[in-house]
C-alpha cells in the first residue's frame, strides 16, 4: 500500500512538473515578446496629427523593445476599417492599434459594428489628450465664446460650422457646444478638417472646431481668430486662449485623445511590458518638446486607467449623439 501511495505521489509531481515547464516561468511572454516587428495599425491617412503622434512615438518604442515599430495606416470608414484588422489579429501582442476617441464615438454612432471597443480590444495606455480650439473667420466682428453665443442667438440658423466629417470628434465638439450654449448653428461636413479650414479662411463658412495643431499657425499669423479650446484646462500650446466652460460655457468638455490598445485576450504580461514602453518613452525629453508643439498632453497610465477612462468616454457621446439624433454620414 505504501509503494502504491508512493508511486501515485511521484506521479502527481511528475504532471505537475510537466505541467510548469508548458506553462513557462513567471513573466515568460514578456521576456520573449516581441519576437518580430509588431505592427501599429492608425485607422487613418497619412499626415494628420494621428499620424504624425504615432511617427513620433514609434522610434522610441522600436529601441525599448528591441524590434521595430512599423506604423501602419489602414484609413476608411471613419476609422473602423483598421480598428477591425487589430480586433481581427492573432492576440500577441504583434498587432497594436492607435485608438482615438473616434473609437469611443463609433462605439454607438455605429450600430452595426461587428466588434465592441471594450469587449474586443484590451487597454494598454494613454498616449497625449489633444484639445480642440473654436475658430472664426476674422472679419466676424466676435472675439469671444460670449460674443459668438450672442451673434449665435441674435442670427439663429446663420452660423456655420464645419468639421472633418460627420461623427468626427470636432463635428460633435460642435453639437455639444449647441446643446450646451442653446444656439442654432448649421453644420457642413467636409471630406477632412483641412478642407474645411480653408474654406473658413476663404469666408465660404463661419466657424470650425478644428484640432489645435491643424489651427494654431492660422490663429498665430491671425489668418483665423481662436477663441477658445473645448479641453477642461488651458493648452499650454496657447495659454492666452481660454476654455469654453470658463468662457460661458460651465460644463463644456470635448477633448480628443490617442492612446495604444491590443486585441483581447493578449497576455496581461505583454500589455505590462508594452505598457512600461509607453511610458518610458513618453517621458523622454525630446518627445516631450515635440508633442507640446503640437499642442498635445501626455496622458500616459495604466491598462485599468485607459479602460475606466474610454468606458466613460462612450458614455458621454453616446448621450450627445442620442440626444442630438446624428446618424452616420
Amino acid at each position: 500500500m505504501a509503494v502504491l501511495d508512493l508511486v501515485q505521489g511521484v506521479r502527481r509531481l511528475l504532471i505537475a512538473f510537466a505541467l510548469l515547464a508548458a506553462a513557462g516561468p513567471p513573466g515568460r511572454a514578456a521576456d520573449t515578446w516581441p519576437t518580430r516587428p509588431v505592427r501599429w495599425i492608425v485607422p487613418y491617412v497619412a499626415g494628420g496629427s494621428t499620424d504624425i503622434t504615432a511617427r513620433l512615438l514609434a522610434p522610441g518604442l522600436s529601441a525599448d523593445l528591441g524590434q521595430p515599430v512599423l506604423v501602419e495606416n489602414r484609413p476608411g470608414a471613419a476609422g473602423n476599417l483598421g480598428t477591425e484588422v487589430v480586433v481581427n489579429a492573432a492576440p500577441d501582442g504583434h498587432t497594436i492599434l492607435f485608438a482615438t476617441v473616434a473609437n469611443a464615438i463609433n462605439d454607438s454612432l455605429y450600430t452595426n459594428l461587428p466588434f465592441a471597443l471594450e469587449r474586443d480590444l484590451a487597454p494598454v495606455s494613454l498616449l497625449t489628450k489633444l484639445p480642440n480650439v473654436v475658430d472664426v473667420n476674422p472679419d466676424l466682428p466676435i472675439t469671444s465664446i460670449a460674443g459668438l453665443i450672442e451673434y449665435a442667438r441674435a442670427h439663429p440658423g446663420k452660423l456655420n460650422f464645419g468639421s472633418g466629417g460627420t461623427g468626427t470628434s470636432i463635428h460633435l465638439s460642435g453639437v455639444l457646444f449647441k446643446t450646451l450654449a442653446h444656439v442654432d448653428m448649421v453644420h457642413v461636413p467636409y471630406r477632412g478638417a483641412a478642407v474645411a479650414l480653408a474654406d473658413l479662411m476663404a469666408g465660404q463658412i463661419q466657424l470650425l472646431f478644428d484640432n489645435l495643431p491643424g489651427s494654431i499657425e492660422h490663429i498665430r499669423s491671425g489668418r483665423v481668430r481662436g477663441l477658445a479650446v473645448t479641453s477642461a484646462t488651458r493648452s499650454p500650446a496657447m495659454p492666452d486662449l481660454p476654455t469654453v466652460a470658463e468662457a460661458g460655457v460651465p460644463g463644456y468638455e470635448a477633448t480628443a485623445w490617442f492612446g495604444v490598445s491590443v486585441p483581447a485576450k493578449t497576455p496581461a504580461a505583454v500589455v505590462a511590458r508594452l505598457n512600461r514602453a509607453v511610458v518610458q518613452v513618453l517621458a523622454q525629453p525630446a518627445v516631450l518638446q515635440r508633442l507640446s508643439a503640437l499642442g498635445s498632453v501626455p496622458t500616459p497610465g495604466t491598462p485599468a486607467e485607459m479602460a475606466a477612462f474610454v468606458h466613460g468616454e462612450i458614455a458621454k457621446w453616446a448621450k450627445v449623439i442620442a440626444e442630438a439624433h446624428v446618424t452616420p454620414p
